[in-house]
């Protein structure tokens, strides 16, 4: 079937946000006395949110004592940085440009709660044409659940099977293969979970360019 919609993940595939995701980390661990880490140890588990950060700035799992409260720190040093850093992907802003002159819609799926998502989805300029964004805690399921992606494509108004999902995460190709959607892997992100051979993903994009590639190559772009 051609494809009629895509949609995507935020964080790793649209907006890199781990600059601002790790620094609200850093945050925490320069507060009490300890060194802080380097970019790179945050980047990687950018995709997992309050979990892998803390994870990596304390060693600490939610089943932590203390995690409840930790996390609500993170999340609050995070609220008042979302946009200090980050931005959208090169290419991205192009991509989606093409998507719209090409009569294809596109919207945001993530597992980010609106809080967050939504407030980056309207301050960067080039998401602001996004025909629907949903959080993580827009329905009482998120990814790698189906229905995340199954309500999107219904408000767009769009047959699951003629949406394209792209995320960085193993939950997106686990999320999209559930809905009947093809499943692009934005090698670009972050790359959470299982290594990407063992995603099952309907195609790899090494850059953002490689959606319209992709569209084109099954004649609708």
């Amino acid at each position: 079937m051609h494809i009629e919609a895509v949609l995507f993940d935020l964080d790793g595939t649209l907006v890199d946000s781990a600059p601002d995701l790790g620094a609200a980390a850093d945050q925490m661990r320069i507060r009490r006395g300890l060194p802080s880490l380097p970019y790179a140890s945050y980047r990687t588990v950018a995709s997992s949110g309050a979990r892998g950060l803390l994870g990596v700035a304390f060693g600490m799992a939610p089943d932590h004592a203390d995690y409840a409260d930790y996390c609500r720190e993170f999340l609050a040093n995070y609220e008042q940085r979302l946009l200090q850093e980050t931005r959208t992907f090169a290419g991205v802003a192009a991509l989606l440009q093409a998507l719209v002159q090409q009569g294809l819609q596109w919207g945001i799926v993530t597992n980010k709660a609106a809080r967050f998502a939504e407030p980056i989805a309207r301050g960067l300029a080039d998401l602001q044409g996004a025909g629907v964004v949903i959080s993580g805690d827009t329905l009482a399921h998120a990814k790698p659940h189906p229905a995340p992606l199954l309500e999107a494509a219904h408000r767009m108004g769009v047959a699951p099977e003629r949406c394209l999902y792209v995320g960085d995460d193993l939950r997106d190709m686990q999320a999209a293969r559930a809905a009947h959607m093809p499943g692009m892997a934005a090698l670009w992100g972050y790359l959470g979970g299982a290594p990407v051979e063992e995603w099952n993903a309907d195609a790899l994009a090494q850059q953002p360019h490689d959606v319209l590639v992709w569209l084109e190559q099954r004649g609708r772009a």
